[in-house]
């Protein structure tokens, strides 16, 4: 059965666009057939993050519009097998979108893919709305910031209200917490929220931290998802999420300091 994850937060710029790209390839990498929608009408980042953006010729307005068959939008991925990217227009505004076309885009996926992530566009708006109205599960990207957990703190609220399976009753919206541009040092000065901290406020499921890394804008830059390099910190971050949401269990790093090799011999402190 189709699983649809919205990838969402309040806040701008905290790591939704990369999230989405690296999480939507990570499933796809492990076997399981998988698009990611750009919901960010008007500005369109994801396809660079991707690096398909030359390859754009019809988009989510143009299948909704009725312009465009859903085959003709979606984007193979050259690089792993079974991901698809279906791109936002960078020409219309997010009043394109309308709730019935959306949900029939939704529809016509479930019948081709095992997961459909929805990348969120920033802000609590008509555009994050739509992105989560059909959601099944929802990874809430958070930095570990006050202003940044606030308005996560909002979206859950949007979460459990505002949604399909809000209005109608069903099982609530299952929610993780993802926490990015984590860094144990600023955390240790007190400079930083900590994870406890964070999940006292929201009071959801942990599923990771992906710790603050110079790849990650490299690998945005270069349009290859940075899961897709292992050999970071960030990438690996992103495939314990990966696995973690699929099941399996592994255990939290990046939560500590790592020591230098003269305090690992000598262990100072």
């Amino acid at each position: 059965m189709a699983k649809v994850v919205v990838i969402t937060s309040g806040k701008g710029g905290v790591g939704k666009t990369t999230t989405a790209a690296s999480f939507a390839t990570g499933i796809a990498s492990l076997g399981h057939k998988t698009v990611v929608i750009d919901f960010d009408v008007g500005l369109r980042n994801l396809d660079l993050v991707m690096g398909c953006e030359r390859r754009v010729v019809y988009d989510l307005v143009n299948v909704i519009k009725k312009e465009a068959k859903l085959h003709q939008a979606l984007i193979k991925d050259k690089r792993v097998d079974g991901l698809y990217v279906l791109p936002a227009s960078q020409t219309r505004d997010k009043d394109a979108l309308d709730l019935e076309g959306v949900g029939e885009v939704i529809e016509e996926l479930k019948k081709k893919f095992e997961f459909i992530i929805c990348d969120s566009p920033a802000g609590i708006e008509r555009g994050a709305q739509l992105a989560m109205y059909f959601a099944d599960e929802a990874l809430v990207v958070t930095n570990p910031e006050v202003s940044s957990v606030r308005d996560s703190d909002r979206v859950l609220g949007l979460l459990d209200a505002k949604t399909y399976r809000a209005e109608n009753n069903l099982e609530p919206i299952k929610c993780h917490l993802l926490l990015t541009r984590y860094n144990v040092k600023q955390v240790k000065k007190g400079e930083m929220l900590s994870v406890d901290d964070v999940l006292e406020l929201l009071g959801i499921p942990f599923l990771g931290v992906i710790p603050e890394s110079k790849y990650v804008l490299s690998a945005s830059n270069a349009g290859t998802p940075v899961v897709l390099d292992d050999a970071n910190e960030a990438g690996q971050g992103y495939l314990d999420v990966v696995s973690r949401f699929l099941g399996e269990d592994r255990p939290h790093r990046f939560l500590e300091e790592k020591k230098g090799f003269f305090k690992r011999l000598f262990g100072a402190n």
